[in-house]
């Protein structure tokens, strides 16, 4: 029997595990749901002690800083939980001989080149939350030899704070609003990705390192708005495309953030579905 510590569990990747497991509970494993609640992981000796007293096999790291923007003036907590916890977790699954699973993000790249990225491809942050996941990423291979790290991208579900509910949101509460169109990448639903992990966990042949999962095609936040607009059938709003220079903000964003995902799919027989289809699901 496998017993599997979920992190962050009451964010929308936690949720998403526990619908999936759910649905179709895996063979053989056995799941400990916590967040900051019951485990808090930015407290190094609460991590320690917890891990002294339970045994894990694998551990799903769900929990992260996501507020892009605030990390600009909350770098200390940013980096907090976005690399130290991430230290702490593997160095606690390194000694119990665990599989550290860990969730990171396009954000690690600039954007600026126009074509996929790929695993090995060279990152560069634009931004603080950028800069902490890739050190998470860095402390997560350093201190742990058995870890997986999954770069994610527009993640989305029907849980928790994200894009499509909160372009439902705006729906009914305006007449029209403005949608960038210059910032290209893949929505990602995250039961998706749920479904990407647990199957890595039953799969598991020990080619540990960093792999990308997001749903596979590309659009703009702006088609991406317009899809959710077509879906839900709210036909009295009106989706103005704007570019990126329109819409200010304190962290700069990827221009393209695509991801590369032959590797996930070729090691592990994962089949991804298209942005549209999986975004229709949630419907």
């Amino acid at each position: 029997m496998k017993k599997i510590l979920v992190t962050g569990g009451d964010g929308q990747l936690g949720l998403s595990l526990k619908q999936k497991i759910k649905e179709k509970p895996p063979v053989n494993c056995s799941f400990v749901f916590t967040d900051v609640q019951e485990l808090d992981i930015m407290d190094e000796i609460f991590v320690k002690t917890y891990f002294f007293s339970n045994k894990f096999d694998y551990v799903i790291n769900c929990a992260a800083y996501t507020a892009v923007d605030k990390a600009e003036t909350d770098t200390g907590n940013a980096k907090k939980l976005n690399a130290d916890a991430v230290k702490y977790l593997a160095k606690s699954c390194s000694s119990q001989k665990a599989t550290l699973i860990h969730i990171s993000t396009d954000y690690v790249f600039s954007g600026e080149e126009p074509f996929p990225r790929k695993e090995d491809d060279p990152t560069h942050p634009l931004g603080i939350y950028g800069k902490t996941k890739l050190e998470g990423e860095v402390n997560a291979l350093q201190y742990n030899s058995r870890s997986y790290i999954i770069r994610t991208a527009w993640l989305y579900s029907p849980y928790g704070n994200n894009f499509v509910k909160t372009m439902l949101k705006l729906f009914k509460e305006k007449d029209q609003i403005n949608v960038i169109e210059d910032q290209l990448g893949s929505p990602t639903n995250a039961l998706d990705l749920a479904e990407a992990i647990l199957t890595i966990i039953q799969n598991d042949i020990g080619s540990y390192g960093i792999y990308h999962y997001s749903n596979e095609g590309e659009c703009s936040w702006f088609q991406f708005a317009e899809e959710i607009k077509k879906l839900s059938k709210s036909n009295n709003i009106k989706i103005n495309p704007i570019p990126t220079s329109e819409y200010p903000t304190p962290a700069k964003r990827p221009k393209y953030s695509l991801l590369d995902k032959t590797k996930i799919k070729s090691t592990f027989g994962i089949s991804i579905p298209e942005w549209k289809e999986s975004l229709r699901g949630m419907f």
